[in-house]
């Protein structure tokens, strides 16, 4: 019986696996990358419903469309995305900015709400940043881009635990120079 309660009390771990602007391409080792997760989350610019199906064929996913996508993406992902995921807040979108300097319309919605003690994650700028916002009390990941379209010199993911309303072991993973196609070298 005391075997029962104690794993009642066991709280569930979530590992999580965040990328963003694949613009039709994904690398092959996202999947080797995101193996242990329980879910991935796509920060939009999917780029084509192929890499949509890939994704949630692999592992459950949450996401939400860019601006590149698609009438068929954007029926399936939303234009903004807010959860909760083992008690930490959520609110994602693709074109969102960074603390101190927001998108207007994001901008607006974060001060209305603010997913407090928790996250708020973007894409398209394909820079990765991970920096608090401290005036709103949440933490701001944008994973890069892992796609070989855009202006970024290095494709990245971002991956993480949550427990317990709790986000720790978070790390980035470099997926090699943008434009290099595994078994195809081709530089740009």
């Amino acid at each position: 019986m005391i075997d029962w309660i104690i794993a009642l009390t066991k709280f569930y771990d979530m590992k999580i696996g965040l990328l963003s602007d694949t613009h039709s391409y994904l690398d092959e080792r996202v999947y080797e990358h995101f193996a242990e997760c329980d879910e991935i989350w796509h920060a939009g610019d999917f780029g084509n419903e192929e890499v949509l199906d890939k994704l949630k064929a692999f592992k459950p996913l949450r996401g939400v469309y860019g601006n590149i996508d698609g009438a068929k993406i954007r029926a399936e992902m939303p234009l903004d995305l807010r959860f909760e995921c083992e008690g930490v807040p959520v609110f994602m979108t693709h074109i969102g900015g960074y603390p101190g300097r927001y998108d207007p319309r994001v901008g607006k919605l974060l001060k209305e709400n603010p997913p407090t003690n928790g996250l708020f994650i973007s894409g398209h700028s394909h820079i990765l940043k991970v920096m608090p916002d401290k005036a709103l009390g949440f933490l701001h990941i944008n994973p890069g881009a892992c796609g070989n379209e855009g202006w970024h010199k290095v494709k990245t993911l971002v991956r993480f635990t949550i427990e317990q309303a709790r986000i720790f072991d978070l790390q980035i993973i470099e997926l090699g120079n943008r434009g290099i196609v595994r078994g195809n070298e081709k530089l740009r």
